[in-house]
């Protein structure tokens, strides 16, 4: 409950349509949707892009990916951070409604309170 609650505030803070926390293997941990949106199909999705992400960056020499993001012909930005908790790969993504949308210090400020309550819970 802890973790929905704070992906709400961030879309609230952030301007995001929709937040969602998973794990590597694409098990929603938290969410937080405008009505409409679907959480579940887009934690799916998130997953599905951090293997091919990873396996790209394999064959490029490249070192681990921190964030990656979409942009759809709409305009509309698909925001995903990789972050490890106590050797748990997690992954939050957020929708921005635009590429010039800022999201950084939102994104920051939730992965931080993710690892609090997160250390509170599980260590």
């Amino acid at each position: 409950m802890q973790m929905n609650n704070l992906l709400s505030e961030m879309n609230d803070e952030g301007g995001f349509e929709i937040s969602v926390l998973t794990d590597s293997q694409g098990l929603t941990i938290a969410s937080a949707a405008k009505p409409g949106m679907d959480p579940e199909r887009q934690s799916a999705v998130v997953a599905f892009m951090q293997k091919a992400v990873l396996q790209a960056g394999r064959q490029l020499g490249m070192g681990a990916t921190d964030e990656i993001t979409f942009s759809d012909s709409d305009g509309r930005h698909l925001v995903c951070r990789f972050f490890d908790v106590n050797r748990h790969a997690l992954i939050l993504a957020v929708m921005a409604p635009d590429r010039e949308h800022s999201y950084r210090r939102a994104t920051n400020h939730a992965v931080r309170r993710i690892h609090k309550i997160w250390n509170q819970f599980w260590k």
